[in-house]
């Protein structure tokens, strides 16, 4: 689903008539999307300490790339079963394969579908198609479902930008409901996720489609580098690219801004809206992804004040100090933009993310780009050379 690598260049303008708004008079169930090729220990701890809070595992199970070469995930499927919720399996073809080829990519689809069907009961698409080729992807659809059991419920993801098109309604008709994906790299300086804009598409789609969906909501970070000329030219996840850029930056889709969404959706959601669904499952080893503590206190609508705080530790000499950054708190907190020295400190560095800032004054620490530092953990972040031990203050 994941990052759409190609920029959303379209707004979406609303109509003069409002969708209708119903009060969510129950939380809406959250699914959770498993995208890791590689289920090693930590997505596995994952899947269990997560399995009270998810209503349906959104698994990854093949993906083509833009060449139609397939990679497939080895599930350990004994421990997704003992978490005893449903599980819809993911099919992502790459947004850029050639569309005279996706007819044939029907009976390919189907081979990887069909020694798992007894375990699904869902079956979900992930395919970023280009709006001007809707039809095609419609035509395929109808195939697909013709092909499914009666059993499967198909679903598939869907772009903002499709609302401008005449063919999303008959796109629609084989589906048992739709996720719409409003987190995308659109405009570095929205981030990743703009709550406002995603209410808007949220609405405007609940008065076109006609149909049960759900709405996609980011978890996780991005790094993403530029082209001279502006536009993007790589998406970077949760696996680093071979090629390192150095025009790089992070977008994050910041937690209170997830929260605000889910807050307006609780206070009126649109009709038709039957559930979130989160990419990604955050797992101890993603750093960036959340933390399982802040995904879990933005589902259940909690999300408490962020709690940094830097000092001084003493090193080997007697004048020689570590600055170290910690987060006291129970959730994931952004970077400060500095942390500023005691005037009694003389010489000063930065580490891990941060440098010595240029301004005159007091010595400071900057961090060089927008990541965070996950709940209840430290990081050196610098060094200081300080007559005394004084105070460090951190500003956001």
């Amino acid at each position: 689903m994941r990052l759409l690598a190609a920029l959303l260049l379209c707004v979406i303008g609303l109509s003069g008539s409002m969708p209708k708004i119903r009060a969510t008079a129950a939380p809406l169930p959250h699914d959770a999307y498993v995208w890791q090729r590689a289920w090693t220990p930590n997505v596995t701890s994952s899947v269990g300490r997560s399995s009270d809070i998810v209503r349906a595992w959104r698994l990854l199970l093949a993906e083509a790339d833009a060449s139609g070469r397939w990679a497939a995930v080895n599930i350990p499927w004994p421990d997704i079963q003992g978490t005893h919720r449903p599980v819809i399996g993911v099919i992502r073809i790459d947004g850029r394969l050639d569309e005279t080829r996706i007819p044939g990519m029907l009976d390919q689809v189907m081979a990887r579908l069909e020694p798992v069907s007894a375990a699904l009961t869902g079956v979900e698409i992930d395919y970023d198609c280009p709006t001007s080729k809707l039809a095609t992807y419609a035509r395929f659809l109808a195939a697909l479902r013709s092909r499914l059991a009666p059993s499967l419920k198909l679903s598939i993801t869907a772009l903002p930008t499709w609302m401008t098109s005449t063919h999303l309604a008959p796109l629609a008709r084989d589906l048992d409901e739709v996720v719409l994906q409003v987190h995308a790299v659109d405009d570095p300086r929205r981030g990743l996720f703009d709550p406002d804009q995603a209410e808007r598409w949220v609405r405007e789609f609940g008065r076109r489609i006609h149909r049960p969906f759900r709405v996609a909501l980011p978890a996780y970070d991005v790094r993403v580098t530029w082209r001279p000329d502006g536009r993007l030219a790589s998406v970077e996840g949760e696996m680093p690219l071979r090629a390192g850029a150095t025009n790089g930056e992070t977008l994050r889709a910041a937690p209170e801004a997830v929260a605000k969404f889910l807050h307006a959706m609780r206070l009126g959601a649109p009709d038709g809206l039957v559930g979130i669904a989160w990419f990604r499952l955050p797992t101890d080893a993603d750093s960036r992804a959340w933390s399982l503590q802040t995904w879990r206190a933005v589902i259940a609508g909690d999300l408490p004040p962020v709690r940094l705080s830097a000092r001084l530790v003493p090193a080997e000499r007697a004048d020689l100090w570590t600055v170290t950054l910690s987060n006291d708190g129970p959730v994931d907190a952004p970077l400060p933009r500095q942390v500023r020295l005691d005037p009694a400190c003389e010489m000063a560095d930065g580490a891990n993310g941060f440098k010595l800032a240029a301004a005159a004054g007091p010595l400071a620490l900057e961090a060089t780009g927008n990541g965070r530092l996950r709940a209840n953990q430290k990081r050196i972040i610098g060094w200081a050379r300080c007559a005394e031990p004084g105070r460090v203050d951190v500003v956001q």
